[in-house]
């Protein structure tokens, strides 16, 4: 898809085209965008973003609770939305070798037992070494420190995403 280059035509988009474009910002939590639609018109870029940012950091825990479950294991997932496909393969995730891919899946596992949700990292920019390392640290996180980490990488997830949508 080809970035979209002024708010007036983001104000402009019907509530299904709006949905098509943004709802997936937030993994597979459309609605987010469907109560971010209701604020429009949006001033600008920045004003969208935060409208958007807010609407994650207004929600109750169980909401961010289901957002957090809504995203995929790191390499072993099948599937996959698009965007955490392209995600994920440019973290080079797809390419494990056997003994990565083992030690993902174990680390996913004993993850998702202590935490009660998958573990979430914004990959872009990182490789799958790099990936691994935080993992492994931060798997030994209390459940409340990890609970803030795993928020804040969501948050950087759906701005890496907004901004791959629109162009500044």
């Amino acid at each position: 898809m080809d970035k979209i280059n002024s708010i007036n035509k983001i104000n402009q988009l019907n509530k299904s085209d709006f949905l098509t474009i943004f709802g997936n910002i937030f993994e597979k939590t459309e609605w987010i965008a469907e109560n971010v639609f209701d604020l429009k018109p949006f001033k600008s870029f920045n004003d969208l973003h935060a409208q958007i940012i807010k609407e994650y950091e207004n929600c109750e825990k169980n909401n961010i609770l289901k957002i957090l479950n809504a995203h995929p294991d790191l390499a072993v997932e099948e599937k996959l939305t698009e965007h955490s496909k392209s995600e994920q393969s440019g973290a080079n995730l797809n390419n494990c070798t056997r003994e990565e891919f083992q030690e993902f899946k174990k680390l996913n596992t004993e993850y998702k037992k202590k935490f009660n949700f998958p573990f979430i990292i914004a990959v872009s920019g990182k490789n799958r070494i790099e990936i691994l390392e935080i993992f492994r640290k931060r798997i030994n996180n209390s459940i409340d420190k990890e609970f803030q980490e795993a928020k804040d990488q969501v948050k950087k997830i759906a701005t890496i995403r907004l901004n791959n949508i629109i162009k500044y």
